[in-house]
């Protein structure tokens, strides 16, 4: 007797573009992604305003001339998961405590606010990574998260 292998049900969602590190490229950054959230039928907020702080911290502060920065997207389960990888993987970011009157030095702070979890990882010299991840809502007619399909856990039927 053969038994038939499952068949993947829930769609693999991934999108990578390569970009300049200058104000054109975070904004160019910003409205690609918007673009393409768009296209999988995914909530805008708080993505795109992940996307422009994280664009905005590499293009500012990761900037090595003459080396593009990744913006990468994929879904994976119910979470959505923003990277941004840049060229100076010696300077990790770490949140400032900024006065109120400075005009900068808040981007952290509102990626913290915006997503469920947030983080650095180093990558191969001199590559670093600033990731984001949000929780997708359910998707209408299933009750999951991000529209996996599937049982929550702990749950017996």
């Amino acid at each position: 007797m053969t038994q038939k292998s499952p068949e993947l049900t829930t769609p693999i969602r991934n999108f990578s573009v390569q970009l300049s590190p200058t104000p054109r490229g975070a904004r160019l950054a910003r409205l690609l992604a918007t673009e393409q959230l768009r296209s999988w039928g995914l909530p805008l907020d708080p993505a795109a305003h992940l996307v422009a702080e994280l664009a905005t911290n590499a293009v500012t502060h990761g900037r090595v001339p003459g080396r593009d920065f990744l913006l990468l997207l994929y879904v994976v389960g119910g979470t959505l998961r923003i990277e941004i990888t840049d060229t100076c993987g010696d300077r990790l970011p770490h949140p400032q405590h900024p006065t109120p009157e400075a005009e900068s030095g808040r981007g952290l702070a509102i990626v913290a606010a915006l997503a469920d979890r947030w983080g650095a990882s180093p990558g191969l010299p001199p590559r670093k990574t600033v990731w984001a991840e949000v929780t997708l809502p359910p998707e209408p007619g299933n009750p999951f998260p991000g529209g996996t399909g599937g049982l929550p856990q702990g749950t017996n039927q």
